[in-house]
């Protein structure tokens, strides 16, 4: 498994486990880096550690700041839909590099590792 897959997988498995998702902002907001794909995507991390060594690597004025997972699910994510944007999942290393979903593709690897099913679909606006 690569090094974005197995972050990805971490992700998930954490999130699960203590149901609260990690992300890093200043009073202007937070950074939605642009991917390879040319999409735009909101940086999230299962652990504050994580997110902490994001904010090291950008620097600025950043601070760590986290949600539970229902907040992250139910406003969060329908947000990012709206605002066409991707989640981008435990980025890592000198660049934040990592894989990044579109809201549907997260919402079903979530209910997966909530144990709610394999991949059923959801409605959301992308």
């Amino acid at each position: 498994m690569s090094q974005s897959g197995s972050q990805t997988a971490a992700f998930f498995q954490e999130i699960a486990r203590h149901q609260v998702i990690w992300y890093v902002r200043n009073d202007q907001g937070s950074p939605a880096p642009m991917t390879g794909s040319g999409d735009r995507a909101m940086p999230y991390w299962s652990s504050e550690v994580r997110a902490q060594r994001a904010v090291s690597v950008w620097g600025g004025d950043l601070r760590v700041a986290s949600m539970t997972l229902q907040t992250w699910r139910d406003q969060d994510l329908p947000q990012l839909a709206e605002e066409g944007l991707r989640a981008g999942l435990n980025r890592t290393g000198p660049n934040l590099v990592g894989w990044d979903f579109t809201v549907a593709e997260t919402l079903n690897r979530l209910d997966r590792a909530l144990g709610a099913g394999p991949y059923a679909k959801h409605e959301t606006a992308e």
